[in-house]
């Protein structure tokens, strides 16, 4: 009788998650020093990492991952989807060059915590979702933190979101393997684009683009991995 109790447990055991209760306390410190990481890595725009410090990353992951959710790489959220890097997250805000009233477009919801970092800095921010799920999830989780001027659409990203256009910034969070021309032409002039593009599964190169008298100066950001800008079939 012993042995079965002791199985029936094990069992109960097993069919939860795993993870370890974490305190507000120990999440601010991860947080702060995720923060200090980013900034000792070359991020400089103190709203970036106000914004950073301010947001509570582990919010817009499982709570199975809270242990992880402050570490420097990317974590899952489902439907083969992730949340970006810190770094990579401060490194593409930082370069969008926002400004308060900035009209800012993202691509690619996720789980929302790239428009929040953006919500920090700018009350106008469009973000655009394919999966259906995350833009729901995300719109949920980002009324619920107060970003309720965050507006999010449910489409597909390759054709940006035209009735809010033209924007002063927009930040692609997925890789096309070519630039989408909508965006260019929703970007206003004087505006800034950041936008992995390369092929699907391998290094892709992170560009600012930036429209200057109707033309494009292209600068390499460095190499990235995202996962590829899905498209409506």
């Amino acid at each position: 009788m012993r042995k079965i109790i002791l199985l029936i447990l094990l069992v109960i055991l097993l069919s939860y998650p795993v993870f370890s209760i974490i305190s507000e306390e120990e999440l601010q410190k991860r947080r702060e020093e995720m923060v200090n990481l980013i900034k000792s890595r070359g991020i400089k725009d103190e709203r970036v990492l106000k914004a950073m410090l301010k947001v509570p990353r582990h919010l817009f992951v499982d709570k199975s991952l809270w242990n992880s959710a402050y570490g420097d790489f990317p974590l899952p959220i489902g439907f083969g989807q992730t949340i970006s890097q810190p770094y990579i997250v401060a490194l593409m805000t930082e370069a969008l060059r926002l400004k308060e009233n900035d009209k800012v477009l993202e691509i690619g919801t996720g789980s929302g915590y790239q428009a929040a970092i953006l919500a920090e800095i700018t009350k106008n921010v469009y973000t655009v979702e394919i999966i259906k799920d995350l833009a729901e999830k995300a719109k949920e989780r980002l009324r619920s933190l107060g970003y309720t001027y965050v507006k999010i659409k449910w489409d597909d990203g390759y054709y940006g979101w035209k009735e809010y256009a033209p924007y002063d910034a927009i930040i692609v969070t997925c890789a096309p393997d070519h630039t989408p021309p909508p965006l260019i032409q929703q970007l206003k002039e004087g505006g800034r684009m950041v936008i992995p593009v390369g092929p699907p599964g391998l290094y892709q190169t992170l560009w600012l683009i930036e429209k200057i008298k109707g033309k494009l100066k292209f600068t390499d950001l460095g190499g990235v991995v995202f996962v590829p800008l899905q498209r409506r079939k």
